[in-house]
Parts: C-alpha cells; structure tokens; sequence
C-alpha cells in the first residue's frame, strides 16, 4: 500500500494531520476462498484511496473526484474541522501522491472541534 501523510492548516487556526492511502500490489491478491481478486471484486480500484484522520483515527474509502460533503454524510465518519476542506481540495489534484505534505488552505472555515458527519437518516429512523 502506498502511503502519505499530509498537514494541513487554514493559517494559524486549525491544523489537520492526515494519511492518504491506496492500494498497490494488494490489487493483485487473489481470495483464497474464491480466486477471485478480493478488492477489486469488492469495487475497489486504483482510483479509489483511503484518508484517515490522524486525530480522531476514522476514516474511508473515497473514489478520487467526488464530491466531498456528500462522500462524508455518506460514511458518517468522526473528523477534525480541516477533513471536508482537505478532502474538496484532494478531489482536484491530479496525484493525491504528488502534493506537498503540508497544505495551507486559509479559505477554510475555522472550528473549535471536529464532528460526526450526521449522514442520511437510516431506515430505522424512517418508520418511526
């Protein structure tokens, strides 16, 4: 798996700490309960890295050029307040390897603390 950690700040507000993770050889590995290879027979591709916060230690799988805000409600994970800005800026870069390891995006709201993302109602939360 190849692998990078990246800071990120919005000036001296907030500071984000991140790893950036895609598969490698482990595209190739074969299940040895079907043959069949076991990532990308799951939907997973070489378009597709994780990024874990190193802060609240969740993260997900994000194919690379989505939409950041609808990608977070959908994995409901637990993120720093620099998550959502890094993963918008992220989404436009050719590379996720080739980016420096410290990003400064002073655009960035500033936040006392990081959140859940609440996520689509599920379907209990519906038939009540």
């Amino acid at each position: 798996m190849k692998t990078k950690i990246v800071e990120v700040t919005n000036g001296p507000r907030n500071w984000g700490k991140f790893l950036i993770c895609a598969f490698d050889s482990e595209l190739d590995y074969r299940s040895v309960v079907d043959d069949r290879r076991m990532i990308a027979s799951r939907g997973w591709g070489p378009e597709h890295v994780l990024v874990l916060d190193l802060q609240t230690g969740e993260g997900a799988m994000f194919r690379l050029g989505g939409l950041a805000s609808a990608d977070l409600d959908k994995h409901r994970i637990w993120v720093c307040p620099m998550f959502e800005p890094f993963l918008t800026w992220l989404y436009q870069q050719p590379d996720p390897f080739a980016i420096p390891a410290h990003v400064d995006l002073p655009e960035a709201e500033f936040a006392m603390a990081g959140y859940r993302r609440p996520g689509p109602p599920n379907t209990e939360d519906t038939k009540r």
